[in-house]
């Protein structure tokens, strides 16, 4: 069950939309943890999900969560993107294909990294951006891509900048 990039209907991009997303939702945090007693809540900006055994306590969670949010804070829940899925199924969340043991970046992620990434190899080796910009660029995905299974990949990566 969650929101979906976008999912509770909040324009999203720039940090401070980020930011006073995540001080707007701290009452649903509140409602989930404390008023739903859920176990296992993940928000992230407006993406959230709740895991649980039970089928029908996630049907309950919705239906509640559903009419909090309306009633609350005004706002609801992306009906496309809002869903319950049994556990075991991948789930895509924040970029990553999660399965039950380990998490995939996504294709279209990977694709578009693959393009930026030489587009700025293009840029470091035509000596328009410094080293230190295309290290910043490469570092900031990394951080992000650590997350996944991407070992070979970043491997990969290290190689391919290597040769250069």
């Amino acid at each position: 069950m969650g929101g979906g990039r976008d999912g509770i209907g909040m324009p999203l991009g720039n940090l401070t939309s980020q930011f006073f997303a995540n001080v707007y939702l701290n009452e649903l945090d509140y409602f989930v943890k404390h008023k739903l007693k859920a176990k296992y809540y993940i928000r992230y900006v407006d993406d959230f999900v709740i895991l649980d055994e039970n089928f029908e306590n996630l049907e309950k969670y919705e239906e509640l969560i559903y009419t909090f949010l309306i009633e609350n804070l005004k706002i609801e829940l992306h009906p496309s993107k809002s869903k319950i899925v049994k556990l075991g199924r991948i789930l895509n969340l924040l970029g990553f294909r999660v399965f039950y043991y380990h998490k995939l970046l996504r294709k279209a992620n990977k694709r578009k990294f693959y393009r930026k990434f030489k587009e700025k190899l293009e840029l470091y080796r035509n000596r328009q951006i410094s080293h230190q910009d295309f290290a910043q660029s490469l570092q900031g995905w990394n951080g992000y891509a650590m997350w996944a299974n991407t070992f070979k990949l970043r491997k990969k990566l290290v190689k391919q900048i290597s040769n250069q």
